[in-house]
């Protein structure tokens, strides 16, 4: 009986010096582990220049970082107005997440009776694929290829990616300034006297510092003219929209909600017509639940807005200036 006592005093002993051990082991390897995290587990900033291929130098990483900071704050309390119905639209970070402005610049009572009606040459063949102007001034370009394209198609049947580059390398003597912005009437009286190759013949590069390559007999597009919209009438807008096809246009995007935009209708309250600092294609209007928008098609890849896209409030308001400067080109 005592050697049964003495056995089982022996088990228990040692189970506890087995368990107090384990723990021992867990607690150490706990430890490193959380050691481990603290020096290597990359913060929510290194993962998102990690996966945007970004770096910088130490000073200059505090100083984007803080940046970073602020507008993930600021998308986060737009976000939760979102879920509240307080917001219109929805905002998430993106590779232009460390900046405080847009990165393109343009140098320097609505009639309801379309209510119910819709217009989306997305699903008509009129658009090319969403383009990506990269970290170049360049979205005049991109407006202004953008309406040559659908009217080219409406007259052809051919749907062809125009070479914006053709535009920032060529059309300078005629008053663009490359990756530093333009006016789209400018790169108008470019296309008129000059014609416009193709993104095959001519790609895209981003930059402004080559010579131009144009070569006519390779040119795709021409256009005899352009046509300006009355400033600031969207009735006007809306109906050549309609019988015409996709529009240039100018507006003010200067704006950290515009910048990271996700989904939904976008009411930048801010926003002020006469500020015109983007341009962006103009592609069709619609309604959703009784609110009216227009959508327009950016040139900064899928992975903005709606895969490229913009739903922008339509209340007769000029909202963010997109009918103070709006032209299509005549084939």
């Amino acid at each position: 009986m005592q050697l049964c006592n003495a056995l089982v005093l022996l088990v228990q002993q040692a189970s506890f010096l087995l368990k107090a051990a384990l723990l021992s082991v867990l607690l150490s390897g706990l430890q490193h582990v959380l050691a481990d995290s603290d020096e290597e587990a990359p913060t929510e900033w290194e993962i998102w220049k990690s996966r945007y291929g970004i770096s910088y130098d130490e000073s200059d990483d505090m100083e984007r970082r803080a940046i970073w900071e602020e507008n993930k704050q600021l998308i986060e309390d737009n976000n939760r107005r979102f879920l509240m119905g307080m917001k219109s639209f929805s905002m998430a970070m993106n590779r232009y997440g460390d900046l405080v402005r847009s990165i393109c610049f343009v140098s320097a009572l609505f009639n309801q009776h379309l209510d119910g009606y819709a217009v989306d040459y997305r699903n008509m063949g009129f658009v090319t694929e969403v383009k990506d102007q990269g970290f170049c001034g360049s979205c005049w370009a991109f407006s202004t290829t953008g309406a040559i394209e659908a009217q080219l198609y409406k007259k052809t049947g051919q749907l062809i990616s125009l070479s914006e580059q053709n535009l920032v390398d060529c059309s300078k003597s005629f008053g663009t300034y490359g990756c530093s912005g333009a006016w789209m009437a400018n790169a108008y009286d470019y296309v008129v006297s000059n014609g416009l190759e193709s993104s095959n013949t001519y790609p895209y590069t981003s930059v402004d510092t080559q010579p131009c390559f144009y070569d006519s007999r390779l040119a795709v597009a021409h256009i005899r003219d352009y046509r300006f919209i009355p400033r600031g009438d969207e009735q006007a807008m809306a109906d050549a929209l309609a019988t015409i096809g996709p529009i240039t246009v100018a507006i003010d995007a200067d704006h950290a909600s515009f910048l990271f935009y996700s989904s939904g209708i976008y009411d930048e309250p801010n926003c002020n017509p006469n500020n015109l600092n983007h341009a962006v294609l103009l592609v069709g209007y619609g309604s959703q639940e009784g609110q009216d928008y227009w959508i327009i098609k950016n040139s900064w890849g899928t992975g903005w807005g709606e895969g490229g896209f913009m739903r922008i409030v339509r209340n007769g308001q000029n909202a963010c200036g997109l009918a103070s400067y709006a032209l299509y080109p005549i084939l």
